[in-house]
């Protein structure tokens, strides 16, 4: 029996992707989440998983070629599968020629489901023989997810780290796109005892616990965000009054006529950026603020303390110290982890701190996420960092850590420069730029002495935040780098 694979959806806003490279052969037997196929969408290298086990009868793609998520990519042979009985033919299952196939009889579903112990998923259709296990409980787990009867969906790290866990991926709700199952269901599965639907219950879906309001809500003055943001209770239902503009193509001139040209598709990350960045400079009016922190006295700390975090497996940055400041900032001033919905007229605040660190490449500029910062060490932040920035410059991290970010740092210190006007990584509302941190002259009591100094410079959404605000915000960050023992009394 033929059956078709197609391009899966691959996360939040892909629709295509471009094929990397083809990693099996026609006639080649594979096996269940064996990898098959490499793609580059326009956030990352994918790995895509082998959904069956069987012989590759035709591949349809070929290194070099755009495809869109539904396109077919390779066709099974399900009946040459090594030791094991044919599987239940999928009623509608398309052969490789595109052609629909005659669903089997009910007797002989059931017979091969049972000889097999779990049924062929062709398509997104369920067989005879699924149907046919759903019936009967000793075939099936108690609680399942519903993905009992098929490959579960879910990242090839994230299968690794279920059996590490010892967790059966069909007893886990997935949160991510066609529930998809993500890391994060994997360790709210583990720590609510097996309740499949546990991460509803503490989680707001996007990473961030109910807890972090409460403290939120301990370091900010009396009036509410409801109250300094909001409007009266007239204005609930008020229609929003942003106008949904973009810019326009403009029509370039012939270059053609004044010498040689060369015309090459804008593709995968390279477009992606240029849309970003696009869509940032309509929606968002950019205003920057600068800064200096004297880190004199921090570096010299991080520079004692760098050999014992390198031996847990972490690099001891200023950027990793940074993180920890950003936080304490957007907590004592939450406008800057919001974002504006310009289809309500609401800004949404965010109780969680995911921040983005953005990462050079040689594909482009990536930004990956470090999930729930107020909740991890520095030691432990150093180690995250550290394994997301070689994932990322390798074309490997992984898709959902790089979305739900709230705020974005971005450091060019290791380029060097003075200074930068960064844009925010929309639908972000702010981002903070550091610049390389260099020994000048300071003036300390009465005398001049040399000083680290970094420049830091934050680019904000001006409809959600004023000038006044985003100087105070910066400075809460330089005090907290000019004073490391501010760092201890957050702890």
């Amino acid at each position: 029996m033929a059956s078709d694979f197609i391009l899966p959806d691959l996360g939040e806003g892909i629709h295509e992707a471009e094929v990397l490279n083809v990693m099996v052969q026609e006639g080649q037997t594979v096996k269940e989440d064996q990898p098959i196929l490499e793609v580059e969408t326009d956030k990352a290298v994918v790995e895509i998983p082998s959904p069956h086990a069987g012989t590759i009868a035709k591949i349809h793609v070929k290194p070099g070629q755009t495809v869109t998520v539904g396109s077919v990519m390779i066709s099974y042979d399900l009946e040459v599968v090594a030791g094991k009985t044919k599987p239940a033919k999928a009623e509608g299952a398309r052969t490789s020629r595109g052609e629909e196939k005659p669903a089997a009889s009910e007797a002989q579903a059931r017979s091969n489901g049972n000889k097999n112990g779990a049924t062929v998923q062709s398509n997104g259709k369920q067989t005879q023989g699924q149907a046919a296990n759903a019936e009967s409980p000793a075939h099936q787990p108690a609680t399942t997810s519903g993905h009992a009867h098929g490959p579960t969906p879910a990242a090839p790290a994230t299968r690794r780290l279920a059996r590490e866990m010892g967790i059966d991926l069909r007893l886990v709700t997935g949160s991510g796109p066609a529930n998809r199952v993500l890391n994060e269901d994997l360790k709210n599965y583990a720590e609510h005892g097996g309740n499949a639907n546990g991460h509803s219950q503490t989680s707001s879906g996007n990473g961030g616990s109910t807890g972090s309001g409460t403290t939120l809500g301990a370091k900010q003055p009396v009036q509410s965000l409801k109250e300094k943001y909001g409007q009266g209770e007239s204005d609930k239902g008020a229609k929003s009054e942003f106008s949904q503009m973009t810019a326009q193509p403009f029509e370039l001139p012939d270059f053609a006529k004044f010498g040689a040209t060369e015309r090459i598709p804008l593709k995968s990350l390279r477009r992606k950026i240029a849309m970003s960045m696009t869509q940032s400079w309509t929606h968002i009016p950019h205003v920057t603020t600068f800064d200096e922190a004297d880190v004199t006295e921090l570096d010299t700390l991080r520079a004692r303390y760098e050999a014992d975090v390198k031996k847990k497996g972490g690099k001891l940055t200023l950027t990793v110290l940074t993180l920890k400041a950003v936080v304490s900032a957007l907590k004592k001033y939450p406008q800057f982890n919001a974002s504006l919905d310009e289809k309500t007229s609401e800004i949404v605040f965010k109780h969680y701190y995911n921040i983005g660190i953005a990462v050079a490449t040689e594909r482009g500029l990536i930004v990956p996420v470090i999930k729930d910062v107020d909740k991890k060490g520095i030691v432990e932040l150093s180690a995250e960092l550290a394994e997301i920035a070689e994932k990322t410059r390798a074309g490997k991290i992984e898709l959902e850590r790089l979305q739900g970010g709230t705020f974005t740092i971005t450091n060019i210190g290791a380029i060097g420069g003075t200074g930068a006007v960064p844009m925010v990584n929309f639908p972000e509302c702010a981002i903070l730029a550091m610049a390389r941190a260099t020994l000048k002259p300071v003036v300390k009591d009465g005398n001049i002495q040399p000083g680290l100094i970094l420049p830091l410079s934050m680019s904000f959404d001006h409809r959600i935040a004023d000038g006044a605000e985003a100087a105070f915000f910066v400075q809460h960050i330089v005090k907290m780098l000019q004073e490391p023992f501010t760092f201890i009394l957050e702890a």
